[in-house]
């Protein structure tokens, strides 16, 4: 049986030009993963892709002010009747930046009552669970004053993305599998990587359209696409790796 043919046995001239293929395929891939956070980070408002901006865009995120939740559950509990129907009221306005520090409203602005009922605990030099929801400043006060209503990328635009999408990444797939399968490595890594790639790909495209209807498929699409983006630039490393290293001489 004839030996397998494998990408060190080519001419320096064809491994030089696969090899300048394979780095723009790389410079490709970290631009689309560029391209990707820089479209669906901020959608929490909040600087950095997280796993909140996914959700936003493949299921929408409906979630009340959490001071709001907070003053309507009762605590805290020794705030007066009077300042706590005052903050419900501002947070139901439709001036709630403005209104926070209002110098007409005196030691009934928001920011004195907030100062004198809640930052007493809610600080970041507090203890316990409060500290991490710091109410001292507007900044950190503006991050749970407001409601969130964001709603889902419509369908069609997810179709349309889906349709220029899924088979450009299917064919990225293919053509770098291609040339990891005709390289030195044991099969078993071979093997391993190309099924973790085409496995986690059809998970991250699958997760766009299921997770419409269940938020739980956010995490298909987080962990596939990370897997996905993950296996193809191990592949690449590897191919480049086995056009340039020795070759190792039979006895």
């Amino acid at each position: 049986m004839n030996a397998r043919f494998t990408l060190m046995e080519l001419p320096r001239a064809w491994r030089l030009s696969l090899t300048a293929l394979v780095l723009v395929m790389g410079i490709g891939l970290a631009t689309s993963l560029r391209h990707l956070v820089d479209h669906h980070q901020n959608r929490d408002e909040e600087p950095g892709l997280s796993l909140t901006d996914v959700e936003a865009a493949y299921h929408g995120i409906q979630s009340p002010a959490r001071l709001r939740t907070a003053l309507e559950s009762g605590h805290p509990e020794t705030l007066p009747p009077a300042d706590r129907k005052a903050l419900l009221d501002w947070l139901a306005g439709n001036r709630v930046a403005e209104a926070y520090d209002d110098p007409d409203l005196g030691d009934r602005a928001p920011a004195e009552l907030i100062a004198a009922s809640c930052v007493q605990c809610h600080n970041k030099k507090a203890e316990g669970p409060a500290a991490a929801l710091s109410l001292e400043y507007w900044k950190e006060v503006k991050r749970h004053a407001f409601s969130r209503s964001l709603d889902a990328t419509p369908q069609t635009i997810v179709e349309a993305s889906a349709h220029a999408h899924a088979p450009t990444l299917s064919i990225w797939s293919l053509l770098v599998l291609g040339l990891l399968y005709c390289t030195r490595w044991p099969c078993r890594l071979r093997s391993g990587l190309a099924l973790l790639n085409g496995a986690a790909l059809l998970l991250d495209i699958a997760s766009w359209f299921l997770a419409r209807d269940s938020a739980g498929f956010v995490w298909g699409i987080a962990i596939g696409g990370a897997t996905w983006s993950a296996t193809l630039a191990l592949a690449l490393l590897l191919v480049v790796a086995d056009l340039w290293l020795p070759r190792k001489e039979s006895k």
